[in-house]
């Protein structure tokens, strides 16, 4: 069975120094996998190959069985209708309102029907709980939640399979984190998404995460559930997972966990 995302022997190398060395990592149907490492690991560069906007210098990325850049053009966009991407900034276009923006990749694979784009672009905001009052609004006067609402609803624009998510949370604060990230998990038991992220933040991780991914060495060192990477003798597992912060993160979400079970059972 092929999976959304694969990584066969991937090496990445920036003038003469090695960031990854022959990346083996196969991401299942249906799951979260959160990738993380340290800094300077590479995590972004990664998740960047997976779509085609860096190369690897050795090595294939395959997507749903695929090489990405395997068939002819015409095979290669499709291929890239399949996925969606959120940039960690959200990367929207400053001189496009919101409508605009979500619109965007729908123009771009040829939807031209007025009607039907207004339509289409009103659902993606809806399905990231913003209202059509929002359409005409610019980049600059919505709030940092919004702005990665809006940029969610871009990628998810064109119905993608796969989900791929840079820092998610970074920039927001607690209350806007704790709601992005029901949405998150809303939208992927709804919709039935694949997703990898990178995130540095261990609230999101254990709230969204079906698997982790961990970056050190210049590989890939496990890549398994939560509990087995936690049971995983590392440096920088004890260090990020363990530590203080860690504990504190596991806490708050066997305490939410809790809070949420109802009562008697």
């Amino acid at each position: 069975m092929s999976h959304p995302v694969e990584l066969r022997g991937v090496s990445t190398r920036f003038g003469h120094t090695w960031v990854h060395r022959r990346i083996d990592l196969a991401v299942p149907s249906g799951e979260v996998v959160a990738l993380v490492g340290g800094s300077g690991t590479g995590k972004t560069t990664l998740l960047r190959q997976m779509v085609g906007l860096l190369q690897p210098a050795e090595g294939e990325v395959r997507l749903f069985g695929e090489p990405l850049f395997g068939g002819s053009r015409a095979d290669q966009l499709a291929r890239r209708r399949r996925f969606g991407m959120l940039f960690q900034q959200g990367a929207l276009f400053s001189a496009l309102n919101v409508f605009a923006n979500v619109a965007f990749p729908l123009r771009e694979f040829g939807i031209r029907d007025e009607g039907m784009l207004r339509d289409l672009v009103l659902l993606k905001l809806a399905m990231v709980e913003l209202g059509p009052d929002v359409a005409l609004r610019m980049p600059a006067e919505l709030s940092g939640g919004m702005v990665k609402r809006v940029a969610l609803a871009r990628a998810l624009a064109l119905e993608p399979e796969l989900l791929l998510l840079d820092e998610p949370t970074a920039g927001l604060d607690p209350d806007s984190s704790d709601a992005f990230v029901t949405l998150l998990r809303a939208l992927h038991q709804e919709l039935g998404l694949t997703v990898v992220m990178v995130t540095h933040d261990l609230d999101t991780l254990f709230e969204l995460s079906t698997r982790v991914a961990v970056l050190a060495e210049q590989r890939v060192i496990i890549a398994a559930p939560v509990p087995e990477v936690l049971a995983f003798d590392h440096p920088f597992i004890h260090h990020f997972f363990l530590g203080e912060r860690g504990q504190r993160a596991m806490e708050l979400l066997r305490d939410r966990r809790t809070a949420a079970t109802p009562q008697g059972h």
